[in-house]
């Protein structure tokens, strides 16, 4: 019978890509942790990683295991901390999965309150940089909820906390662009320079879309995973940038010389692509 220890080992040594480093992580002998793979192995009937010079792979069998292994240390991780509960003997933990944008904008103050009104229950973030990414999570039970734009293809419970307004923020040489009421259309920006986000952001693609929408492809000058360095680079490169209103709001210049505009149209993500209202 699979133990779950063993499914601990298979997971520590695929995150850390190594047998060596999974046993100094799991405090256990590199030889102990080799016997229960290849124990566990045995009892399955097949291989589930591929031991290479400097790596290790998982077979196909192994990718098959994994998401069900993950699943299943968290399902046993939520038992003891439900038993826990009970006795009162502690208050437990809440595992939070969401994208690396909503960690900086709107989940600070979210969990001020949290912290406030429920001080015996830890918080762990779990951040991932889209929104498939996102749903592969839940799906392996990797977090106990998920905050942040609804992917494409989710058959699990949904519950819509409200909708985000995106802004457009302008250096201080191209604040003539938007118009006296902080009001910006996307389209006299076509030609200009954009401080843009990486592929496989998901906030890449929401830029991409907005931009095609208004009738062209933003020019990206820089192209970063962050946010917060988004804002950064757009003080320094002169450009354009897309972020959402949590992380800056409109009319405000603390911090950066330049202005933060709505756009012409709103933006929101909903279940679908994303549309105009």
């Amino acid at each position: 019978m699979v133990s779950l220890r063993q499914l601990e080992y298979l997971v520590t040594v695929v995150d850390t890509g190594s047998f060596t480093r999974a046993a100094e992580q799991l405090h256990v002998t590199q030889p102990a942790l080799s016997h229960q793979m290849r124990a566990l192995e045995q009892g399955l009937g097949g291989p589930l990683l591929e031991r290479l010079p400097r790596t290790v792979r998982l077979t196909p069998m192994g990718r098959a295991m994994l998401p069900h292994a993950r699943a299943a240390l968290a399902d046993a991780e939520r038992a003891r901390c439900a038993a826990r509960l009970a006795s009162g003997t502690t208050a437990g933990e809440l595992q939070v999965a969401t994208v690396y944008s909503m960690s900086l904008g709107v989940l600070p103050p979210a969990l001020r309150v949290w912290r406030r009104d429920r001080p015996g229950v830890d918080v762990r973030l779990i951040e991932f940089r889209h929104a498939d990414e996102l749903r592969d999570a839940m799906a392996a039970g990797e977090a106990d909820v998920a905050l942040g734009p609804l992917p494409p293809v989710w058959t699990g419970p949904v519950r819509e906390l409200g909708v985000e307004e995106f802004v457009v923020v302008l250096p201080a040489d191209g604040a003539s662009e938007a118009s006296p009421t902080g009001v910006v259309d996307l389209a006299t920006l076509a030609d200009c320079a954009w401080v843009h986000y990486a592929p496989g952001n998901g906030l890449a693609e929401l830029v991409d879309a907005a931009c095609a929408a208004a009738g062209f492809r933003p020019r990206a000058a820089v192209r970063t995973e962050q946010t917060a360095a988004a804002r950064s680079w757009r003080r320094r490169a002169s450009a354009r940038r897309w972020s959402r209103r949590t992380s800056c709001r409109p009319g405000s210049t603390a911090g950066f010389c330049g202005r933060v505009c709505r756009c012409a149209g709103r933006w929101r993500l909903t279940r679908g692509p994303l549309r105009t209202r």
